[in-house]
């Protein structure tokens, strides 16, 4: 295929509520958009990235600017036989795997509407539903933070994962495990904690969880290995994971026992199949973390989660619990029994509606590789 043209839209969308982790509050989300044009057909991407550089390093803004200024005149107008070839082509820039993984997982939605597949299948994906989590914000009490655990388990979710913080932890994790004593319970911290707080996060061993995500440094590996030395609850990465190779040091040296893969933050799909094959062969359980995509993003990890190394319920949920309406058709629908029916159809498996991301875009570039169609900007 020959990459003829490349659309960038960046698209508001507001939360149904507002969502607040140990690093701010989200209600308006800001999301990029890209689509990839080759031999008549497109692909859509999703970047994930979000408006400040608290999660990790990248921004929308600083994903949109790596996208013109360095990876799309990296591919547009290139000859490749399909998505294996964009992470080589990328190869030289270092970092920004957000941004491209915008355009990897566009190229890879393009090559299965190609070949007449699901996108699940093009990956070598092979469950037909996949079980579901769901991840909640911090709360401003306890009983609002049981009131949504129970609103969710009755919904029928999996996994429980709460966000937590110093000052909004224990005690509330404890209300959490006294009310909901048998459901699968796990919490994550963003980074909240240091090594100075093991003693502190020891007492979440009497919690029964199914694991503690990223308590430590975004970067950090060694903290994290002497953290898991001391408690028994398992570790799990997030930040701290951007390729197969960070997977391997973490797991090698102790840092962790579970791994949460998200496509952004390690590039696309070829490096998150790379991820979850190693892990799987080393006995560690993955999972699908989420970023509060839309539609586009939320149909990429559905993919992504019916690989063989996804054992774990990941936080892929239904479309209405952040969206009033999605940009995608049918909205991703959860079953009573806590998961998703995997779309059989080529692509993505969803309708894109183009009209409604029309509707919903305050910034357009579109990048041709014709000489006489330079950017067009909106």
């Amino acid at each position: 295929m020959k990459i003829e043209r490349i659309d960038l839209r960046e698209i508001h969308m507001r939360l149904r509520a507002p969502f607040e982790t140990s690093f701010g509050t989200m209600q308006n989300r800001r999301i990029l958009l890209l689509q990839v044009h080759a031999d008549g057909i497109s692909g859509w991407g999703e970047g994930t990235a979000t408006e400040g550089p608290f999660y990790i390093s990248e921004t929308i803004d600083t994903t949109w600017m790596m996208l013109r200024d360095f990876i799309i005149p990296r591919v547009l107008g290139k000859q490749i036989e399909g998505p294996r070839d964009v992470p080589e082509l990328l190869r030289p820039i270092r970092g920004n795997e957000m941004a491209k993984a915008a355009l990897e997982t566009a190229v890879w939605h393009l090559e299965s509407v190609a070949r007449g597949l699901p996108l699940h299948q093009a990956l070598g994906g092979t469950l037909q539903e996949i079980p579901c989590g769901v991840s909640l914000g911090i709360q401003t009490t306890i009983d609002r933070m049981l009131a949504m655990v129970e609103r969710e388990v009755s919904a029928g979710y999996q996994r429980i994962k709460l966000k937590i913080k110093p000052g909004k932890d224990i005690a509330v994790l404890r209300e959490v495990r006294r009310r909901f004593p048998k459901i699968r319970l796990s919490v994550d911290a963003n980074s909240a904690y240091t090594l100075a707080d093991a003693n502190h996060l020891k007492q979440f061993d009497e919690l029964d969880l199914l694991m503690m995500e990223q308590p430590l440094e975004w970067d950090d590996m060694h903290d994290h290995a002497r953290l898991q030395a001391q408690i028994a609850t398992p570790l799990c990465l997030d930040e701290s994971i951007h390729n197969s190779r960070h997977a391997r040091a973490a797991v090698e040296m102790g840092a962790c026992r579970v791994v949460n893969i998200k496509l952004g933050r390690v590039g696309g799909h070829a490096e998150a199949t790379r991820i979850q094959a190693y892990c799987a062969g080393a006995g560690v359980p993955v999972w699908c973390g989420g970023m509060i995509e839309a539609g586009i993003g939320r149909a990429h990890n559905i993919a992504m989660s019916t690989q063989p190394g996804f054992i774990w319920p990941g936080d892929v949920s239904a479309s209405q619990r952040y969206w009033e309406e999605d940009i995608i058709e049918p909205e991703v629908e959860v079953t009573p029994q806590g998961t998703i029916h995997v779309p059989q159809s080529p692509g993505l498996g969803y309708e894109i509606r183009e009209r409604r991301i029309h509707e919903l875009t305050v910034r357009h570039e579109s990048h041709s590789a014709l000489p006489e169609s330079a950017a067009v900007l909106k």
